[in-house]
């Protein structure tokens, strides 16, 4: 029986939780639709399987649908409705720190995997996840950082095999690159969540200095998918 990847595994429970609507708080943090994250996860699913070469050689790149192209997009679409430029530019300046961490702790990690304290599969994305945190800040921030910093690693490394000319194959988004990816931005927008409600409620309301005015009136005022579900509790309550 072939064995399924966690990321897909995570991907499919993470799409359970937003059918039942059990990450809409995120989601809305990240101006992203139930339906609209939904049709993210299906690309990434079922782009997973697809697999684009680039360069063909002894040093061999290609590029997985799924694992990169996609949530590359999405990347542009959560910078794109950052709040602040401060925002975009923490995002991208995170984003090559984490890159150069991981190409850093895939040659100090070389050695074999039986040999290390903990598994590969891990190290890279709570070093991402890590990193993006605390250079991301917000959730768009760190999802960003963490997952592209996962790809521009990938990257980098094609080249270092290009440039010493060593044979090999590198598939950006693809194999387990698409697991550590995965599990990078889900613990990057954990911490964040998690770090982020811990510092509102320890100062009494999020934080409203230099604070856009969109934003500002967003936190002043429910969305209209947060009044349908006051109302939908209201009207539960009378009956």
């Amino acid at each position: 029986m072939p064995k399924v990847p966690i990321g897909m595994i995570i991907l499919v429970i993470l799409s359970v939780l937003i059918y039942f609507g059990l990450a809409q708080r995120v989601l809305d943090r990240m101006k992203l639709t139930d339906k609209g994250a939904l049709v993210v996860i299906a690309g990434i699913i079922l782009g997973s399987f697809i697999d684009i070469p680039l360069v063909s050689g002894r040093t061999a790149l290609s590029i997985n649908i799924g694992g990169a192209i996609i949530p590359l997009i999405f990347a542009v679409y959560l910078l794109v409705t950052a709040g602040t430029t401060k925002e975009w530019g923490r995002a991208l300046f995170g984003t090559a720190v984490t890159a150069v961490l991981l190409v850093t702790a895939t040659r100090l990690l070389s050695a074999e995997p039986e040999n290390m304290m903990i598994d590969p599969l891990w190290v890279y994305p709570i070093i991402a996840g890590a990193v993006a945190y605390l250079l991301g800040r917000s959730r768009r921030g760190a999802f960003v950082t963490a997952t592209m910093g996962v790809m521009f690693a990938d990257l980098a490394n094609f080249v270092w095999l290009a440039v010493i000319n060593s044979p090999g194959r590198v598939d950006i988004g693809g194999a387990g690159a698409l697991d550590a990816l995965v599990l990078a931005g889900i613990l990057a927008v954990l911490l964040a969540e998690g770090v982020g409600e811990l510092r509102e409620r320890l100062q009494g309301g999020p934080a409203l200095a230099d604070r856009p005015r969109k934003l500002l009136q967003g936190l002043k005022n429910p969305s209209h998918s947060d009044e349908e579900r006051q109302k939908k509790g209201e009207d539960r309550d009378e009956k």
